[in-house]
């Protein structure tokens, strides 16, 4: 059962970042972070539709998460991508018997460690924007309470991409979606680079460069273009320890 006090803090940090011009890559990692957390699942990612329609991968709580929503994407399986077609929850699937459903990725899971997976849609109204993941290294179920508070994450997730401004204006919700995707290519540079500087796995990599940014009270994306472009901007964070 999901702790109602730290569910309320994951609230209000989260309706922190509902502003103008916030940082969406932060808020999306932030999310599946504290999703993970709340719903005690082993690890949570998040893909989000392209301007056209196709998922991309945008964030998760660990990188191992990383790879398989890439394995979805790759060959198009999985319940990310179920949970996007439908716009309805995946939920409570045991990997070991979804061999049927998934033939490549429910193995692949599998071998990561996972036994269960549960996916929720980002929707608004009939419009679904990506599908939020969660794994879990047991076969624990996610019940009625729960579920429905992991779909509110999700729709918080929703409400943070599309806001009022883009809700009327579809033009500046594709701008903001290709920024955010741009962003993350960006990112993922920036921690492999960090990784490499200061020899350590790239979890830890982005987990330095969050919290460096948090620090300094600037956007991921910004520092994360600037380790990737003029580390020496960022001394603090790309000097060799």
């Amino acid at each position: 059962m999901i702790a109602v006090e730290q569910l309320a803090e994951v609230f209000v940090e989260l309706a922190d970042t509902l502003v103008d011009e916030f940082d969406v890559i932060e808020f999306l990692e932030t999310l599946a972070t504290h999703t993970a957390t709340v719903s005690a699942a082993a690890s949570a990612g998040l893909l989000l539709a392209d301007p056209h329609g196709q998922l991309q991968y945008m964030a998760s709580s660990t990188e191992s998460v990383k790879l398989l929503e890439l394995f979805q994407l790759q060959y198009q399986e999985g319940p990310c991508l179920d949970c996007y077609r439908m716009g309805e929850p995946v939920i409570n699937t045991d990997l070991n018997e979804a061999d049927d459903r998934w033939p490549l990725f429910a193995p692949r899971a599998s071998e990561a460690g996972f036994q269960s997976v549960h996916a929720f849609p980002l929707r608004h109204r009939s419009k679904v924007i990506g599908a939020l993941n969660l794994f879990s290294r047991d076969a624990g179920r996610l019940e009625g309470t729960d579920v429905r508070i992991v779909q509110a994450l999700a729709d918080v997730a929703t409400i943070g991409l599309l806001q009022e401004r883009a809700i009327r204006n579809s033009e500046v919700l594709t701008e903001q979606l290709q920024a955010a995707l741009n962003s993350r290519i960006v990112i993922e540079q920036a921690k492999g680079a960090l990784a490499r500087m200061h020899g350590i796995d790239v979890d830890a990599a982005f987990a330095l460069m969050r919290d460096y940014a948090r620090s300094k009270n600037h956007r991921l994306s910004d520092v994360a273009h600037g380790v990737v472009t003029d580390p020496s901007s960022h001394e603090d964070l790309t000097a060799r320890r």
